[in-house]
């Protein structure tokens, strides 16, 4: 664009994107005009290569973009922020952009741009036209950096029980990256590879194994001898049909639940299934409690003869 044309590009006349000074030379925009708008507040520069095109504070969006334009080289969105993009909503607040490049680039992280060098750098997808790392990469990257499990656990679960990505690529991307820390995510990841779906029912998973009960399963279909559906219970044991569920009040607030819960009951009842029930406080601010609660009611369910309930439906 010859003269001042470039004043009408809809990228400028917009006044929101975050743009590159190369970008803006190559549309034609003389360099002493850049540094009059950046030095006058008109612009503002977020990053090294990184100007938004107004004064006002940057949106989140407007702080990832810069992010990517300062790391160049091929730069792929990770961690939280990644995870937004993918539609992940059990994650903590972003704060960094973490973004990846290649080892052989020497980017240091700066202000909010958080760069992280790999050797691994994975093949990105496309979310909202930027490169982001899929979603196996993302959370561990993210889960690295994060000290609580629960946070780490609910991460993993989300993206599981939504079919997002399966524990196996999480367990196939904990052995593919660093050692250091290894251990702690393979032992976040241990419920959700169980088909455990939340930080509550981890919770219960650790009882369950606390109060050495014989192996149980985690959210399975069970189905009476006529192939008539039962319930999914938040943990099975098979051996003795024993259904532990973890209720919250929350879900009582709700008619539609507190119907469902009671009718889920009657059906537990009706064919024989010993059924606990447990707050989700309780795991942790009762746990002994709850473990002979558990102990007890196994003992219950192994002394009735053992209705003939299924996993599968025979029909």
């Amino acid at each position: 664009m010859g003269g001042s044309s470039w004043v009408q590009h809809p990228v400028i006349a917009s006044g929101q994107a975050v743009v590159s000074p190369a970008w803006l030379s190559e549309l034609g925009v003389p360099r002493r005009t850049i540094t009059r708008r950046l030095e006058s507040g008109e612009w503002r520069k977020l990053l090294p290569r990184a100007i938004l095109l107004n004064r006002t504070e940057p949106t989140d969006e407007q702080r990832v973009h810069a992010a990517l334009l300062y790391a160049r080289h091929g730069a792929i969105l990770t961690g939280l922020w990644a995870l937004r993009r993918h539609g992940l909503r059990r994650i903590p607040e972003p704060r960094e952009v973490h973004v990846l490049i290649d080892n052989v680039h020497t980017t240091q992280s700066r202000a909010f741009a958080m760069v992280e060098r790999t050797k691994r750098m994975p093949r990105p997808v496309r979310r909202g036209g930027l490169a982001v790392a899929p979603i196996p990469r993302a959370i561990l990257d993210a889960a690295r950096r994060l000290t609580s499990t629960d946070q780490i656990r609910a991460m993993m679960a989300e993206s599981v029980q939504r079919r997002r990505c399966t524990a196996q690529a999480l367990l196939h991307e904990i052995a593919e990256g660093p050692r250091t820390g290894s251990a702690r995510l393979r032992a976040a990841l241990a419920p959700v590879l169980d088909n455990v779906h939340s930080v509550a029912e981890a919770d219960a998973w650790e009882l369950w194994r606390r109060a050495g009960l014989p192996p149980c399963q985690w959210n399975v279909k069970i189905f009476d001898a006529d192939g008539n559906y039962i319930a999914t219970p938040d943990a099975w044991c098979r051996k003795v049909a024993f259904a532990w569920e973890i209720d919250s009040r929350d879900h009582h607030s709700e008619d539609d639940d507190f119907a469902n819960t009671i009718a889920r009951n009657a059906r537990y009842a009706a064919v024989g299934i010993v059924v606990l029930q447990t707050l989700p406080a309780w795991l942790r601010s009762k746990p002994d409690e709850v473990i002979a609660q558990l102990r007890a009611a196994y003992e219950t369910a192994k002394r009735r003869p053992r209705p003939d309930i299924r996993t599968r439906s025979p029909s």
